[in-house]
C-alpha cells in the first residue's frame, strides 16, 4: 500500500499560500511525521488528505493511495483512518457497540459483536465491553479510539497530535502501543505534531518549512 501526494499545496480563502507543494510517497509500514508550527498547515494537510476540508480553504495537487487518486472522491469512500487529539467515541453507545461501528458493512448481524469482542480482548479490555465512554480513563478511551480506527480496516491511517491531551506517564507508553499496531496493520501512516517526543524511532521526519527538496 502506498500514499502519495504530488504538488499538493493549500491556500486559505483570501489567495494566500499555507506551505510550499508537497510531493511525498509513503509505503506500507512507513510512517512520516510532519512537523511544524501552530497555523501552518498540519491538520488542514490530513484534512485534505480524509476529505474533510473546510470551505475556508482549497487546495491544488493530488493525493493517491495505492495508485488511485482518491482527493476527488467522497470522505466515506476513500478508506483512511484518523485519530485525533478527542477520543470522538459515540458517548451514548457502549463500548463494544463503538467498536462494531465501525466494522465494514461486509459484517453482518452477530458477527458484528463477536469481532468487536474479539478485539477487546486483544488489547486486554473486555471487562469493559458494556461500559459507557464517560466510564473510562483517558487511557482506555485511547485505545479504544485506536483499535475502532482499525477495525474499520483503512488503507492508510492519519493521526492528528493523538497524544497531546494525555498525561506524560501515560503518553510514552500509549505512543509505543499505538505505533505497535500500526506495524501489525502494516499501512502507511502520516501523524503530524509539533513534538519530537511524538514521533517513533523508525519514522520519516519532514521539519517545517517542507519543501520538494525533502520529496
Amino acid at each position: 500500500m502506498s500514499l502519495c501526494l504530488e504538488d499538493l499545496t493549500i491556500h486559505k480563502s483570501d489567495g494566500s499560500q499555507l506551505f510550499e507543494p508537497l510531493n511525498y510517497a509513503l509505503g506500507s509500514g512507513e510512517i512520516l511525521a510532519l512537523m511544524g508550527p501552530s497555523g501552518c498547515g498540519k491538520s488542514t494537510l490530513l484534512d485534505v488528505i480524509a476529505g474533510h476540508l473546510s470551505t475556508e480553504f482549497n487546495y491544488r495537487g493530488s493525493v493517491y493511495l495505492n495508485d488511485n487518486r482518491i482527493d476527488q472522491t467522497p470522505a466515506h469512500l476513500r478508506e483512511v483512518g484518523i485519530l485525533f487529539q478527542d477520543d470522538l467515541l459515540f458517548p451514548h453507545m457502549m463500548v463494544w457497540e463503538n467498536l462494531a461501528f465501525a466494522l465494514p458493512n461486509s459484517i453482518k448481524g452477530s458477527n458484528r459483536k463477536s469481532q468487536a469482542m474479539a478485539a477487546l480482548k486483544n488489547i486486554e479490555l473486555s471487562m469493559l465491553a458494556e461500559s459507557f465512554p464517560d466510564q473510562l480513563s483517558g487511557g482506555q478511551r485511547a485505545r479504544i479510539s485506536l483499535t475502532r480506527m482499525l477495525l474499520a480496516k483503512p488503507k492508510v491511517a492519519l493521526l492528528d497530535e493523538p497524544f497531546s491531551k494525555l498525561d506524560k506517564a501515560l503518553r510514552g507508553q500509549f505512543k509505543d502501543w499505538v505505533f505497535e499496531q500500526l506495524k501489525q496493520a502494516d499501512i502507511p501512516a502520516l501523524i503530524v505534531t509539533h513534538d519530537d517526543e511524538d514521533i517513533p524511532n523508525n519514522a520519516k521526519v519532514l521539519k517545517w518549512p517542507w519543501s520538494k527538496q525533502y520529496a
